[in-house]
């Protein structure tokens, strides 16, 4: 019997769900899944989801006391949200959640380092090992500074918002975990600056970006995994298949599980060690002078960031709403 592209991808890369909507993860079963502020943020506001919010507001007053006020309790209650989605999804995934620090942050060392580790803390006090959790960091110079500092403290770290070569050489030489290099993000710049519609795959600006990474990486023995993300179809996914991981929504996860043929694989070790790539160290002075050079990398990097602290207000004023009706 055939199989689809799916089960393909799934023989030759670990598959991710990208979402906050668990329903979606027990229909497809990832081995991991990612979460970020807008996700949760749309989580947060499907009905189905609503006892979540309720009970994690709850909790927040119940911690805090009837004479916290309710700002207060919003912004406990807003701390704990995503762990309190984490919890949930880590009953169904067999391996990972990765659970962002407050992409407001993102410039502050020392105040990312504090919150990856109060994440960390909201976790093992729900009885889950550190092992299990990914905390999710802009790849600022600064973040990738705080997440070096966690992982020396065994806390592992996913570095998000990744659009250029020195952000991953960056994360490698500092022994992250992981990074998430956005693909269709990359694809949404070039199509903007360019003025063109559309790249066949093997063309897609993402894709190359992340060929790039995927291979420097393995050319050079570095441990850090490399996971697309962000995908605008699967022709993006299906020229990153060998990829150590892919983060992928559930509307493409679908497609993919509806469409048969052959997957090749694209992305391999063993061609990459054979590979000519000159090697680059990244200290601060050259990631800044790499990253302002890198006119896509440096809007993309300032765009995401300023759009994840947008969805977290949102959040914010959800969590405020719903307080004031639960306590009304």
């Amino acid at each position: 019997m055939a199989k689809n592209l799916l089960e393909q991808l799934r023989e030759i890369t670990v598959v991710v769900a990208d979402t906050g909507d668990i329903q979606a993860i027990e229909t497809f079963k990832p081995r991991d899944a990612t979460t970020n502020p807008s996700l949760i943020t749309a989580a947060a506001q499907m009905p189905k989801y609503q006892g979540i919010v309720d009970d994690t507001l709850k909790g927040a007053r119940a911690t805090l006391g009837a004479a916290a006020s309710a700002a207060e309790v919003v912004t406990l209650a807003f701390d704990r949200l995503a762990v309190s989605f984490g919890l949930k999804i880590l009953e169904i995934v067999e391996g990972r959640v990765s659970t962002e620090v407050d992409a407001r942050l993102s410039y502050d060392t020392e105040a990312t380092i504090a919150k990856g580790r109060d994440l960390i803390a909201q976790y093992e006090a729900a009885g889950i090992s550190k092992e299990r959790v990914l905390i999710k960091i802009a790849a600022t110079w600064e973040g990738i500074q705080a997440a070096a500092v966690l992982e020396k403290e065994g806390i592992h770290t996913n570095l998000t918002l990744l659009f250029g070569l020195h952000q991953a050489i960056a994360c490698a030489e500092n022994g992250i975990t992981l990074i998430s290099p956005f693909v269709g993000r990359i694809l949404d710049w070039y199509k903007k600056d360019t003025g063109r519609d559309s790249y066949a795959p093997a063309e897609d600006p993402g894709v190359l970006s992340v060929t790039e990474v995927y291979n420097y990486y393995k050319k050079f023995g570095y441990k850090t995994e490399v996971m697309g993300a962000s995908f605008r179809n699967i022709g993006e996914i299906t020229e990153l298949a060998g990829c150590d991981l892919l983060t992928i929504a559930p509307s493409l996860l679908a497609e993919l599980q509806s469409v048969e043929g052959d997957l090749p694989r694209k992305l391999d070790p063993a061609k990459a060690a054979t590979a000519s790539i000159e090697k680059i160290s990244v200290d601060k002075a050259t990631f800044d002078r790499m990253h302002e050079e890198n006119r896509m990398a440096k809007e993309k990097l300032a765009e995401g960031i300023d759009g994840f602290a947008k969805a977290l207000e949102a959040l914010e004023k959800l969590l405020s709403d719903r307080l004031a009706a639960l306590e009304a």
